[in-house]
């Protein structure tokens, strides 16, 4: 599965190329994919214990990463996220952070045995504090759709960790009453919801919300490109429609203008088969931890297809997040990598 999605990645990317200022994207693409297979080497060699013994320490330097990145970073699009490095290209601290998150909860739920409602609570505090640092640090890039992430990968892991359900529906309700605040000031009250949240996140809002009315010329490009391809699509190569970011965010629009719905449809039961496998491996094995790695990853899988084909398709808000495994992205392609080698050592060990 993994050499199938590297083949729809670079012939998709490769499509791409008359869009791009840079057109040996599809070559970068291969390369961080032959590291990526050597990254999964790698951690069969040194196993998933050595991992977690450093899970904190790779916990430590990822803040460290997020926290520098505000003052060294690249800016691209209003966004400070990624190192530059020469003759490499740019590296985005918040994609391995994900994959530090899958880790470090994993190892701390693991380690939890349960106990009173005091101790539980005391538990979340501390998973809340875990998380919230590189969740305000992500927030100040800004990259709000990374730290969606974040808390949808706890979430999930907190439901397989046996969390008692009243704090799931404490959890939703404190968000339901900040976000009903938030929109109720951003529709009714615009002054006011500058001056306390800021023009900036006014700004953010108002482009999440745009996807309601259709509206926006990267979405309209985005669907005349899915609609005039037909059952059968245009061909390989054949992206006759001009749309932003083809390469990265909208490049289901890319590969399904090149192959129709049928090309879409075989793309749509290739990431299904993918995430069953991993659901099925997390079955099979008697540890905690590892089941709850599968279901971080599993939650940040989901939402990332969901959330990346449905923008495509207008039905939710554009939110900048790549498709896992088919978007060009070293920093996006090598954290996934890391934590399918994390997983495949487990199936490996049939533990």
């Amino acid at each position: 599965l993994l050499l199938l999605f590297l083949v729809i990645s670079i012939i998709s990317i490769y499509s791409a190329s008359a869009f791009l200022d840079i057109k040996n994207l599809y070559i970068k693409q291969i390369i961080w994919y032959l590291i990526g297979f050597g990254i999964i080497t790698f951690i069969f060699k040194i196993g998933n214990d050595f991992i977690f013994k450093y899970a904190y320490h790779l916990y430590i330097f990822g803040n460290i990463s997020l926290l520098l990145v505000l003052f060294f970073g690249k800016t691209i699009n209003s966004a400070t996220c990624w190192f530059e490095i020469p003759f490499i290209g740019t590296i985005q601290p918040s994609e391995f952070m994900k994959i530090i998150l899958i880790i470090v909860l994993a190892k701390m739920m693991g380690e939890f045995n349960g106990g009173s409602l005091k101790e539980e609570f005391i538990f979340l505090l501390k998973v809340g504090v875990i998380v919230g640092i590189p969740s305000i640090l992500t927030f100040l890039e800004p990259d709000t759709g990374v730290v969606l992430i974040y808390l949808l990968i706890t979430i999930c892991m907190l439901f397989i960790a046996g969390i008692r359900y009243r704090w799931f529906l404490i959890l939703f309700t404190i968000v339901a009453f900040v976000l009903g605040f938030v929109l109720i000031l951003y529709f009714f009250f615009e002054d006011l919801f500058i001056e306390i949240l800021g023009d900036d996140f006014f700004l953010r809002i108002n482009r999440l919300l745009d996807w309601q009315n259709k509206e926006g010329y990267q979405l309209e490009k985005g669907l005349t490109a899915i609609a005039s391809a037909g059952i059968f699509g245009h061909g390989f190569n054949n992206t006759p429609i001009y749309f932003p970011e083809p390469g990265t965010d909208f490049i289901f629009a890319t590969f399904s203008s090149n192959f129709g719905l049928i090309g879409s449809l075989i793309l749509f039961i290739l990431l299904g088969i993918f995430d069953i496998k991993l659901i099925l491996i997390a079955l099979k094995t008697n540890s905690t931890m590892n089941k709850l790695i599968i279901a971080g990853t599993v939650g940040m899988l989901l939402y990332q297809q969901f959330q990346n084909i449905g923008m495509t398709y207008g039905i939710i808000p554009i939110t900048g997040i790549t498709l896992p495994f088919i978007s060009y992205g070293g920093s996006s392609l090598l954290s996934y990598m890391i934590i399918i080698g994390i997983i495949l050592n487990m199936k490996k060990k049939k533990v």
